[in-house]
């Protein structure tokens, strides 16, 4: 799922509907301890327990939720699960509301900023114990480390990973191949020779044959990667530091090489182009060489059976043929009031779990997160052919670090400011400088209200 900064590929698909919707939760039930033991429920004589869960969506993943639901309460006559969905645009705002009137679903997604405001407030269970108990379908050490991002604190874990997207590079072999590019990115990968330098390359080229090299986008998971694949570090701390940025070189290196080649136009910053033109539709319509994504694009680039394209991993400066990479995550959850915690539970972990990510994620556009159900990304009748790469970015990767998720107006701050780099009217150390004032101004004061 990518929802980090509220930017998603898919948004123009989102639901417009207005969903209202009242929950099973009540003000006082089941917590933790209780759903470790028998049936929270009060209800006798055969009679199905009602609850609730809510996501955001695109239709298509839409259609899937509602499937597995159905699915589910077939397979557990004892109770019947709904699924409210809320639109993209203000979920974490209405969320919050039924929480705080005590109309919240039992179970719902949270984004890497919600889950820590949701954590620091107190409205969701910790889950860890429950993890713990038996033979349950999820254990911690299923999921790779990095995916945790603010839905643990210190070793207490809030909320599970659904599903995860790891950032590779797309390429274009058509639009390559039109360039009189011979070089192929993933014989350069596997030779160690696939870095910034060879990309500033290749897009010199395309741009050479008025085709756009990389489109830009301004998002957290592919911002902080440039920083990351450069060896470089954003945050001292990721769980309560401070920006550090316009202190590290390797940092400032990073934005001044982004900087160059806008400037240049061997890149393009999405914020910049035509309305209704994006990196994904410029791709298939073979505009763009290159482009930065999750997993999201491949269901709409497999159906499109005339493009030609495969993926590799972003491109490294610092020698090494991989360095970790950027994760959109979004976690489950589970609300601390539900009067039902034990089937709430069963629920939250059938979904995370490999049987309930298998169900959801067959020919779909992100990656497992759990171990042990990998073949769904590579299976060989489906592009790309080096699948492959998706998972080893989800091992060493990451998602956003709470030092920036748990600050509100941090990830604006950072945007705003790096929107002004990629438009050419700030260098890269007045950014990371603007950046590093604004962001910490605002860890210092959420600091002061505690």
């Amino acid at each position: 799922m990518k929802k980090t900064w509220g930017l998603t590929t898919s948004s123009a698909l989102m639901l417009t509907m207005i969903v209202t919707a009242c929950s099973s939760s009540a003000p006082a039930g089941g917590n933790a301890a209780d759903a470790t033991k028998g049936s929270t429920s009060k209800a006798g004589n055969g009679e199905v327990i009602k609850l609730k869960w809510s996501t955001w969506g695109n239709p298509g993943e839409l259609k899937r939720f509602y499937e597995l639901t159905d699915q589910y309460n077939k397979d557990h006559p004892n109770v019947k699960w709904e699924l409210v969905p809320v639109p993209n645009d203000g979920y974490e705002e209405k969320i919050i509301t039924q929480l705080q009137g005590g109309t919240a679903p039992d179970a719902f997604y949270a984004g890497d900023q919600t889950v820590v405001k949701l954590i620091s407030n107190g409205s969701i269970e910790e889950l860890t114990p429950l993890m713990k108990v038996g033979n349950g379908p999820i254990k911690a050490e299923d999921f790779a480390e990095g995916l945790w991002g603010g839905s643990k604190k210190g070793d207490k874990i809030y909320g599970v990973t659904v599903d995860c997207n790891p950032l590779v590079m797309y390429y274009n072999k058509t639009v390559l191949t039109e360039a009189g590019i011979t070089d192929d990115p993933q014989k350069l990968y596997e030779s160690g020779q696939w870095n910034w330098k060879k990309l500033q390359e290749l897009t010199e080229q395309l741009k050479s044959k008025n085709k756009y090299g990389l489109v830009l986008e301004d998002w957290s998971s592919p911002v902080y990667s440039w920083v990351t694949l450069n060896g470089g570090k954003a945050y001292d701390k990721p769980q309560d530091g401070k920006f550090i940025g316009d202190q590290d070189p390797k940092t400032v290196e990073a934005f001044q090489y982004l900087a160059e080649n806008t400037k240049n136009k061997n890149f393009v910053f999405s914020g910049s182009l035509p309305k209704g033109q994006g990196p994904d539709a410029m791709f298939m319509s073979n505009q763009v060489g290159f482009g930065i994504a999750g997993r999201w694009w491949v269901p709409q680039f497999n159906a499109n059976t005339s493009l030609k394209y495969d993926i590799v991993p972003l491109p490294t400066n610092t020698g090494k043929k991989m360095e970790p990479a950027g994760i959109p995550t979004a976690y489950m959850v589970m609300n601390k009031k539900t009067a039902h915690a034990k089937e709430t539970y069963e629920f939250l972990s059938y979904f995370v779990s490999k049987d309930g990510q298998n169900f959801r994620l067959k020919g779909g556009n992100a990656v497992p997160s759990i171990s042990g159900v990998d073949d769904l990304v590579l299976d060989k009748n489906a592009q790309p052919a080096h699948a492959q790469y998706f998972l080893d970015a989800r091992e060493i990767g990451y998602a956003l670090w709470p030092s920036e998720s748990a600050v509100p107006g941090a990830s604006d701050v950072v945007k705003d400011n790096y929107d002004l780099l990629l438009l050419g009217k700030q260098d890269a150390q007045t950014t990371l400088k603007k950046i590093s004032e604004g962001v910490n101004k605002k860890i210092d004061e959420v600091k002061a209200k505690k």
